[in-house]
């Protein structure tokens, strides 16, 4: 569990997002091995068992790895969807279907090609990523576009975020913004 080291002061996000990337690249691997344990527990969750449309991202390196998630889901039948940036900083969920069908968007990340008839802004269960995430509170600190939060703020369905070490705070040790969005489960490492 990490924290800034100043006891009562706030870290600025920026600062954080710079130095939460460092210790990710850092720690990749244990960043996979400990994703094997979140996926497990995730599939232990009732948010998952009762899901049959599911969104997550495709993972970056440091991230916990999305493919055996979206592996996971379509063994048990369920429907994954990946985001699709849009313009003024929104996103569309649109379905997965295979590697091969993704393009990169202009943020290097793979993406659906975007059909408005295919779009789903209410999948089941929405895996959210981010940088750290604070226990106490739910809250998360993202990658910085808001694309997420403004997402969240009118979606209705159940969120999950999987923590490994690295993104685990015990408290916020940065500024909860008015449009900042809780998380309703935080599946952690033991």
């Amino acid at each position: 569990m990490l924290n800034n080291g100043l006891e009562g002061e706030l870290i600025d996000k920026k600062d954080l997002r710079k130095q939460q990337i460092k210790q990710l690249q850092k720690n990749q691997l244990k960043t996979r091995t400990e994703g094997v344990e979140l996926l497990k527990k995730l599939q232990e969750t009732p948010e998952w068992k009762n899901a049959k449309t599911i969104a997550t991202t495709v993972s970056a390196p440091f991230e916990v790895p999305t493919t055996p998630i979206i592996e996971a889901a379509q063994a048990e039948g369920k429907q994954v969807y990946l985001p699709k940036t849009m313009p003024h900083r929104q996103m569309a969920f649109l379905p997965f279907t295979s590697s091969e069908d993704l393009v990169r968007s202009d943020f290097g990340i793979p993406e659906p090609v975007y059909d408005e008839n295919l779009v789903n802004q209410e999948p089941d269960l929405v895996i959210v990523p981010g940088l750290a995430f604070a226990e106490d509170s739910n809250y998360r600190v993202g990658f910085g576009g808001g694309y997420y939060d403004r997402f969240l703020a009118k979606y209705s369905g159940k969120t999950v975020a999987l923590v490994p070490s690295t993104m685990h705070f015990e408290s916020a040790d940065w500024e909860i913004k008015e449009h900042d969005i809780k998380i309703q489960r935080l599946i952690l490492v033991d």
